[in-house]
C-alpha cells in the first residue's frame, strides 16, 4: 500500500500538491470509487486516472536502440541525452529512470535503462561477468596475421590499458573482414574497446553495441525502444 498523492508523484504524473487537485476534480478513482483522500493509502493495481490504470506502477524495464550524438547521463552540460527519447512521463519518475552502464555518444545500440536500482547494481557488478557484444569499425584494414595476434592478447587477459593497475578481462575478439571486428566483454571500463585496439595501434571510427546478454537489438528502429519484463534477468 502507498500514499496515493506520493504514488502519482513518483510515477511521474503530477506534482503531491496537484493530486490534491485531481483527486477532488474527480480525475482519480480507487477501486472503482472517485478518490476523495489523497493522503489515504493504496493498491497501486486498485487507481485508475482519467479511467486509465497507472503507467508501470512496479517499474520499468526498457531495451533502447541509441542513436549517436546523444550521452547516457541526467546533466544537461553534457549535451542531448537518451532520457529525451521516453515519454515526458517517464521522464519525472522517482526513482528515476537510468542507465545500466553507459555508452557515450560516439557509440550506438543497444542501452538498457531502468528506475530498479537493484537491477543496475545487479548487471553492472563485475563478479556477474554480463557479456556484451560491440561490432567495432576500424580506421584500417587488419592483416589476418595482425587478427590472430589480436585475438589471443584479448583472450589471454593480460593487457593492460594505459593509466590501469589491472589488465583488462579476457575478452573474445572475432574479425567479420579487415576492417570490421566484433568483441565480447564481460566488464565496462571507461572507453574500453577503443583503448583495447588502440594499444595495438587499431583505431575505431565507429563503435555499436549489438548485444546485451541474451538481448539483441533485432530490428528495432534507432531512437526507439521496446519494454522488458522487470524480471528478464530474474526476481529482483
Amino acid at each position: 500500500m502507498r500514499r496515493l498523492d506520493q504514488l502519482l508523484a513518483n510515477l511521474g504524473y503530477c506534482s503531491r500538491r496537484e493530486a490534491r487537485d485531481w483527486v477532488e476534480d474527480g480525475r482519480v478513482t480507487v477501486a472503482g470509487k472517485p478518490a476523495r483522500d489523497s493522503g489515504a493509502k493504496v493498491d497501486p493495481a486498485s487507481v485508475l486516472v482519467d479511467g486509465q490504470p497507472l503507467d508501470h506502477p512496479d517499474g520499468l524495464l526498457l531495451l533502447v536502440h541509441k542513436p549517436l550524438g546523444l550521452v547516457c547521463s541526467h546533466d544537461d552540460r553534457e549535451g542531448p541525452s537518451v532520457y529525451t527519447l521516453l515519454p515526458a512521463r517517464w521522464q519525472r519518475r522517482n526513482p528515476v529512470v537510468t542507465s545500466i552502464g553507459r555508452l557515450d555518444k560516439d557509440t550506438s545500440g543497444l542501452i538498457l535503462l531502468t528506475d530498479q536500482s537493484p537491477l543496475v547494481h545487479r548487471l553492472t557488478s563485475p563478479k556477474h561477468k554480463v557479456p556484451k557484444l560491440y561490432r567495432a569499425t576500424l580506421s584500417a584494414p587488419v592483416a589476418p596475421a595482425q587478427q590472430a595476434e589480436l585475438a589471443a592478447l584479448f583472450a589471454a587477459g593480460t593487457l593492460l590499458l594505459t593509466g590501469e593497475r589491472e589488465p583488462c578481462a579476457p575478452a573474445q575478439l572475432t574479425f567479420r573482414d579487415a576492417t570490421t571486428a566484433e568483441l565480447t566483454l564481460t566488464e565496462g571500463r571507461y572507453h574500453q574497446v577503443r583503448r583495447m585496439f588502440a594499444e595495438r595501434g587499431h583505431e575505431v571510427v565507429a563503435l555499436h553495441r549489438e548485444r546485451f546478454g541474451d538481448l539483441a537489438l533485432a530490428d528495432l528502429p534507432a531512437g526507439q525502444w521496446r519494454e522488458l519484463p522487470l524480471d528478464t534477468f530474474g526476481p529482483l
